[in-house]
């Protein structure tokens, strides 16, 4: 039996951010959609660091235009 698939937490974030490039979106424009007061989360998702909530991926998948399974990587 093989092993469950893990998310690739740097991988992931350097999708989220080419994927964000590629749609030629502005950090703050994306802050601004959230409503965050900081675009650190943000910058954390795209390092890496750190992954959104379910939530926040459905609707990150709906600002970029992709699903959910585009924007995760997994191993």
């Amino acid at each position: 039996m093989s092993s469950a698939p893990t998310i690739n937490m740097e991988a992931t974030g350097a999708n989220i951010k080419s994927l964000i490039k590629a749609n030629g979106l502005k950090i703050s424009e994306i802050q601004a959609v959230y409503g965050f007061n900081t675009p650190q989360s943000i910058f954390k998702w795209m390092r890496g660091e750190a992954m959104p909530s379910v939530d926040n991926l459905v609707i990150l998948a709906h600002i970029l235009g992709v699903t959910i399974d585009n924007i995760i990587i997994t191993n």
